[in-house]
């Protein structure tokens, strides 16, 4: 088979990869998947493997099937960047046409970026930090999908469809278009998330540096890139140039990752930016590349770390890792930030969690929200409960079931329904029934414990004319109390509500 075939062969399995990786992003929202298929791409990512194991010095057997990928990398080199990863298809996609132009400009130097965000991510996981994590490309991609654009997409369809039900012609057709897609490519209920415009805004940026260079992103800054690319120095199969070479630089013209050296004292194809495309196989007339069993390290680049720069970067991912530890918001007891269910010890839950946002992509309350500064910058974009926002629903045990690291444990329906995650207060001042005498017992009503763990008693006030009445007062009572948070998400004063979940 021609090479120009082969470069179709390796288009096409992009795109399947891609189609399931959004396939999955639907299928898990709506539960249609196995909970082991369902975080397949991050459990085969090296780097979310590596820092989550380093960082709580354990070996986490889920994410083992990451040495398929590493295997795969130390055969034939990067081929998953080329290949399967949705953010790196995407960027290879999204095209702009001065792009080559001005990628010109930017000296191959800068690639040392990419590595020292990859020594200062490992160091940090080996003091128990993950916070450089959210530059995972898997990690990325799907948090942006979770919080950002599949919203904004169900918002725009929900809007669209409340102005054509004005139509009453058009009713029909739209219960018949409800009835196919609703709870299952559309949730039943808008999801909004907390940060969704600056996670977004990350995203676009992403982008957007498409326009400097074909795969910015890719060259520069992934430090999953960086890491495939140290072990496609080694790899067995690599691309590499004959004799019969002209130097014609069309090779170099077609490369979207930049990965052929045009020195003319060394015209080679670097095998830690290659990301097996096969653009250059293809476009090259003379036919001189070809894959060839190498088993020499590849040579060093100008961009390479040197040794100063290496220890530079743990040094500064150390110093991180150490100043984020010793974060007030993270050291400082916060009452109100509550975890997901099973989860007991908050430093083993940081080093562990690879921010990927599967739980908050299945939770079907939407109760699971990024967290900002309330964990200080160690537990930035990690899982917390907002019980203003959903509730952690009584029967539902999804967030543990597709937890690729384990940071959110798989229980049981009956060990879930025991685990506390939090405790309810009520505020006297706020409650009505305490604070005005109006009769209100939602918060009892809502509670789905079978011994209720919301008390009501009865109790004798005057009211605004003047008049002794009898009112229902709540309390709660703690000792049953699992602190799902049902009670304050569905409290009906405006704002902050009268009852509160607190961490237990």
């Amino acid at each position: 088979m021609s090479w120009k075939n082969w470069r179709r062969v390796r288009q096409a399995v992009q795109i399947l990869f891609f189609a399931v990786y959004i396939y999955l992003i639907f299928a898990v929202v709506e539960r249609r998947v196995a909970p082991a298929l369902s975080d397949i791409f991050f459990r085969l990512d090296p780097l979310a493997a590596l820092g989550a194991m380093l960082a709580s010095r354990s070996w986490i057997p889920k994410l083992a099937l990451a040495l398929v990928t590493v295997g795969l990398t130390l055969i034939i080199g990067r081929a998953w960047c080329g290949w399967i990863c949705p953010l790196g298809s995407l960027l290879e996609w999204v095209t702009f046409k001065k792009a080559r132009k001005r990628s010109a400009t930017i000296s191959p130097q800068w690639r040392w970026v990419k590595y020292f965000l990859l020594a200062v991510s490992l160091a940090g996981a080996l003091f128990g930090i993950l916070t450089w994590l959210v530059l995972d490309p898997i990690a990325i991609f799907t948090r942006t999908l979770t919080t950002a654009i599949l919203p904004a997409i169900f918002y725009a369809i929900n809007s669209v469809e409340a102005i054509l039900y004005r139509v009453d012609v058009l009713s029909p057709a739209l219960d018949s278009f409800e009835g196919i897609v609703r709870g299952v490519v559309i949730p039943v209920e808008q999801p909004v998330f907390a940060q969704s415009l600056l996670i977004a805004g990350m995203f676009t940026g992403i982008l957007a540096l498409n326009m400097l260079a074909h795969r910015f992103w890719c060259r520069y800054l992934c430090p999953l890139g960086a890491l495939l690319g140290l072990l496609s120095k080694i790899s067995l199969f690599r691309p590499l140039i004959g004799s019969a070479c002209t130097q014609c630089t069309r090779c170099a013209v077609v490369c979207k990752p930049g990965a052929v050296d045009t020195n003319p004292e060394n015209f080679h194809i670097m095998p830690s930016e290659c990301t097996v495309c096969l653009d250059c196989f293809a476009s090259c007339k003379p036919g001189d590349i070809r894959f060839g069993l190498s088993v020499k390290p590849a040579p060093k680049h100008e961009f390479d770390l040197t040794r100063r720069q290496a220890l530079g970067a743990l040094a500064t991912g150390a110093a991180g890792a150490l100043l984020l530890g010793t974060d007030l918001h993270l050291q400082q007891d916060n009452p109100w930030r509550i975890r997901p269910p099973g989860v007991s010890v908050e430093d083993l839950f940081l080093s562990t969690c690879i921010r990927c946002s599967q739980c908050m992509k299945i939770c079907p309350t939407t109760a699971l929200q990024p967290a900002a500064t309330e964990a200080g910058l160690a537990g930035l974009w990690t899982p917390l409960v907002v019980p203003r926002v959903g509730y952690c629903d009584y029967g539902c045990t999804a967030c543990g079931q597709v937890c690729p690291s384990g940071a959110i444990p798989r229980l049981l329906l009956e060990e879930k329904r025991m685990a506390v995650i939090g405790k309810a207060s009520i505020d006297r001042n706020r409650c009505l029934p305490w604070a005005s005498g109006l009769a209100c017992i939602v918060c009892e009503e809502m509670c789905p414990t079978p011994q209720k763990a919301i008390r009501l008693e009865e109790a004798e006030v005057v009211d605004a004319s003047g008049e002794v009445t009898s009112v229902q007062r709540p309390s709660v009572l703690r000792e049953l109390c699992i602190g799902c948070g049902i009670c304050e998400h569905y409290c009906p004063l405006e704002g902050t509500a009268a009852i509160r979940v607190y961490d237990a």
